[in-house]
């Protein structure tokens, strides 16, 4: 009996020391995000709004490249288009919801030795428009994140677009038609509160 309640101690012990951690080092991620934004300055980061961090909403997704993947045109904000590719599909399930959504390579991010290996989500939901920006937000991810055609994507790092602070004067691609969720991510960046 004392055995297995030292057992029980230990298991939750670590289990709480681990959400600690994981909320903490989430914390610390959106700190330095808000500190180091390169459009929303000064007294004006205030009007940052996040969800409380959620270890929920870090989800394992099953990764399926796509082959010969076509170059597109993705739509943006503004006039300037943007071409990517489909790099391949990532199915998950989210509030008991199974899902898909395209993760993109950028045509142009690829030349460049800095952004080789990156790789773009953008994505809507149902929070969208409510109480996240409506266009949509983004999360980042490299190749180097796909490991046994696996990928933890954690919805706690969703973040908005320029596009979301100042207007008119950036060209935010716009999240396709198949990565529009029919589930609510309530988590990462919400709307910024900063009328513009």
């Amino acid at each position: 009996m004392k055995k297995w309640l030292l057992c029980t101690f230990f298991f939750t012990t670590s289990y709480s020391y681990s959400q600690d951690f994981y909320k903490d080092s989430l914390n610390g991620y959106i700190a330095h995000y808000v500190k180091s934004h390169k459009v929303v300055t000064g007294d004006d980061k205030q009007y940052f709004r996040f969800f409380p961090v959620d270890e929920k909403f870090s989800v394992t997704a099953k990764f399926e490249k796509v082959i010969n993947s076509k170059w597109f045109t993705m739509e943006t904000s503004g006039p300037i288009k943007k071409t990517f590719r489909v790099y391949g599909i990532l199915y998950f399930t989210i509030n008991d919801t199974t899902v898909t959504l395209n993760l993109y390579q950028s045509q142009n991010l690829m030349n460049t030795s800095e952004y080789k290996n990156y790789l773009f989500l953008p994505f809507t939901d149902l929070s969208s428009g409510e109480e996240t920006y409506a266009a949509g937000r983004y999360i980042d991810l490299g190749i180097g994140d796909i490991v046994g055609n696996k990928v933890i994507l954690d919805f706690n790092k969703a973040y908005n677009p320029y596009c979301a602070y100042v207007s008119g004067k950036y060209n935010c691609p716009i999240p396709p038609k198949e990565n529009q969720l029919a589930v609510s991510i309530h988590a990462g960046e919400k709307i910024f509160s900063l009328s513009h």
